[in-house]
């Protein structure tokens, strides 16, 4: 029945039917009004505009850096033996690598997450802990415990020992929030354990697990101190080398455009492998806790394999510091003849640059965020994906411009810690971005317009509003920098000024020459330092293991 036939009065009236709807609704604004309401100030604007530039400047550099050769010397340069090893070595041990760390990190995600394995808070925190120890630090145990492990093979347990957590993590905590429901309907259909978990569950972390995947394959592409210590050569050590023998930056930038150009393969492998499909509910009800299954007998089996997990990725590295931190013998340096005043200096130094850059690069990821939260569009996303591009490229391609850079351009800043920060900064950007970014969008958007009400122009309400309110968040992306810096190595090698040292480059240097003792103490500190700062992350992390519902 038609809505005539319904209400034969509603003909009788004048005006239109539509007109009473209309006037229920508020009065839109007009087109430019609207778009004057979400548009960025300009200086705020301008300001997110010299970052992204900033930004793209080594990536920029180093593309006219290598077009400074002609095409026939680049093919000379390119297209020889030398290069067809580097270029297999480093294929392999990041298809390697990789695949090995998606099992381990699958498996070991589900174990934790949806079995009644025991002592499942412990072993989630134990698991992810790996990812504070650096993998040069890792490698620093484990060709101190044989030498016979610099090879390939070496560089297998090294890498994957180190990179794997970043598969845990995030497949753990895509387990953890699964819809239990599919997996009911799959078991009640008469699907076993198995079958449900590879055609129910699996499809279902494609995101998390390609994801993962993606970024132990970046952190492998470019890895540079545990392949230096391992004696495993892969375009990251060569890119250096030719650094060091030459001093010219065009030759390590051909080098460092092949790396380039696997990284963007790599991007563009993990987009099409994980497709465009979807992978949220639809309808939205009260949470339920995921579905435990019980071991049985293989509960033997599997915490062998936890254990033996927990002894390669924290029992080696930190059983041979303290083995090397305790033995003496003539035949190396010990700790006791390690200067004091030069591991105090070491760590001075490593806090120092830590806590500058931690705080310079969430200062810079502020008014990016700011924009993306306050003011979203094209310009802004675009600006947010020319900063996490940063997150695709090696840091020795970004050092290496920076230092050519320095050299050409920016003289007085070369050989400074003001240049070293600035660096630090530019490479770790993205982490710092992904929390500011959080913290912001938590923040309420009426308290900051009432203080514009009140008079506040933008940067005094961004100030005096927002930032308190975001304050956690800021801390904890100074926090995740700080981490970072402090063990990174390859940007501090080729940046620190001359006779500054920091644990990192203390390791680097006494393991290169086999003076396992003497690098025992900063490998110690280092590895302290690193854990204090993660230690509460995770430990919150390792809490939700504990929920969940027997099958």
């Amino acid at each position: 029945m038609d809505a005539g036939a319904s209400q034969p009065t509603a003909k009788s009236t004048s005006q239109p039917t539509s007109q009473p709807i209309a006037a229920s609704l508020p009065a839109p604004l007009d087109a430019p009004a609207a778009r004057r309401a979400k548009r960025a100030p300009w200086a705020l604007f301008g300001i997110c505009a010299l970052l992204a530039l900033w930004v793209l400047s080594p990536l920029v550099y180093t593309v006219l850096r290598a077009g400074e050769f002609s095409l026939d010397d680049i093919r000379d340069l390119v297209w020889r033996p030398l290069v067809g090893e580097l270029l297999w070595n480093t294929v392999l041990i990041v298809v390697s690598a990789t695949a090995a760390s998606a099992v381990i990190g699958t498996a070991a995600a589900w174990f934790v997450e949806r079995t009644r394995l025991p002592g499942r808070r412990m072993w989630a925190v134990l698991v992810a802990i790996p990812l504070a120890v650096p993998a040069f630090i890792s490698s620093y145990a484990w060709v101190s415990l044989s030498l016979d492990l610099q090879d390939f093979a070496g560089a297998l347990i090294v890498i994957t020992c180190s990179y794997y957590p970043l598969v845990y993590l995030p497949v753990a905590a895509a387990l953890r929030g699964m819809d239990p429901s599919l997996e009911e309907s799959a078991r009640a259909l008469g699907c076993g354990p198995w079958v449900v978990f590879a055609r129910v569950i699996v499809p279902q972390l494609r995101p998390a697990l390609f994801g993962g995947m993606l970024l132990v394959a970046l952190g492998v592409l470019s890895e540079f101190g545990a392949f230096t210590l391992l004696r495993f050569r892969t375009f990251t050590t060569e890119i250096y080398a030719e650094y060091r023998t030459t001093f010219d930056g065009a030759g390590a930038a051909v080098f460092a455009c092949v790396l380039i150009v696997l990284c963007l393969i790599l991007i563009g492998l993990e987009f099409r492998v994980r497709g465009a499909a979807r992978y949220e509910t639809t309808g939205r009800g009260a949470r339920r806790l995921p579905v435990i299954y019980a071991l049985g007998w293989r509960v033997v089996p599997v915490l062998t394999g936890f254990v033996a997990l927990a002894v390669a990725t924290l029992g080696v590295p930190i059983g041979m510091i303290v083995f090397w931190l305790t033995q003496p013998g003539a035949e190396a340096l010990t700790p006791a003849e390690v200067s004091f005043d030069r591991v105090f200096d070491a760590t001075l130094a490593s806090l120092g640059l830590g806590a500058s850059a931690a705080v310079v690069a969430t200062v810079i990821a502020l008014p990016l965020g700011v924009l993306l939260v306050r003011y979203p569009g094209r310009w802004a996303t675009l600006f947010e994906r020319i900063v996490y591009l940063m997150q695709g490229i090696p840091g020795i391609v970004i050092a290496l411009a920076v230092v050519s850079l320095a050299v050409r351009a920016l003289r007085p800043l070369y050989q400074s810690w003001e240049l070293l920060v600035l660096t630090y900064a530019l490479m770790f950007l993205p982490f710092a971005l992904v929390n500011v970014r959080a913290a912001l969008v938590q923040a309420q958007p009426r308290l900051e317009e009432t203080a514009r009400s009140l008079g506040l122009g933008w940067f005094a309400a961004v100030w005096r509003v927002m930032v308190p309110l975001a304050g956690p968040g800021l801390g904890a992306a100074a926090a995740m920098v700080f981490t970072t810096v402090i063990t990174e190595l390859t940007t501090t090698l080729l940046l620190v000024p001359i006779g500054t040292h920091t644990l990192a480059t203390e390791v680097w240097a006494d393991t290169s020459t086999l003076a396992f003792a003497a690098a025992a103490p900063y490998a110690a500190l280092l590895v302290g330092l690193s854990l204090a700062a993660t230690w509460m992350l995770i430990v919150l992390f390792g809490r939700s293991a504990v929920l969940g519902k027997d099958a």
